[in-house]
């Protein structure tokens, strides 16, 4: 016998009564949600995740504010090697190495919430265009992580400001091309 709760969830109710909550779990499958209810739930978790993600970095890193004001305060304009352009860029970028330790805990941890979220979204048969999205994060916060720690906080040059800048760029062309291999691969084998 089931029994209708809120918004579609059906439960059976032999279940319950015998405490086999792993059958019950099975039974609140994936067919209990419609899919845009499931992709508005992962949004949500996503979402949250985010915030708690920053709450931890602020709690875990005494005097963040400090650093990022001072960085602002730091920022003036510098020419970029090789052109005539110049654009902000720490006078000493060594000087505000906290700050870059900071994005890199921010990035790795963002790119682990979309491990996980790349995750659900197969467990629960996401649609392929939003398991391509996930995956284009994945790959342009766990790229921005490696350009974090390698340009920023282990070389503090300013000359390697702009390197990290246009790696960020290049990860984010990088992730695009992924998402939109991955999309035309699953449409050409289906």
């Amino acid at each position: 016998m089931y029994v209708a709760l809120k918004r579609n969830i059906y439960v059976h109710l032999p279940y319950i009564l015998e405490g086999k909550r792993d059958c019950l779990a099975n039974e609140l499958g994936t067919q209990a949600l419609t899919e845009k209810k499931k992709e508005s739930l992962i949004t949500a978790v996503y979402a949250g995740a985010i915030f708690i993600i920053l709450a931890l970095i602020f709690v875990l890193n005494t005097g963040i504010w400090v650093n990022i004001v001072n960085f602002f305060n730091t920022l003036t304009l510098a020419q970029i090697p090789g052109t005539s352009l110049s654009l902000p860029a720490p006078t000493v970028p060594a000087a505000n190495i906290q700050l870059y330790n900071v994005a890199f805990q921010f990035t790795i941890g963002v790119g682990l919430l979309e491990i996980v979220i790349l995750s659900v979204r197969i467990l629960l048969h996401s649609p392929i265009q939003r398991k391509a999205e996930t995956i284009e994060n994945l790959v342009f916060w766990l790229g921005t992580s490696y350009l974090a720690i390698t340009y920023l906080v282990n070389i503090t040059l300013q000359t390697e400001w702009f390197v990290f800048w246009a790696g960020v760029i290049l990860i984010g062309g990088l992730s695009l091309l992924t998402r939109g291999f991955i999309i035309i691969l699953t449409k050409r084998n289906s």
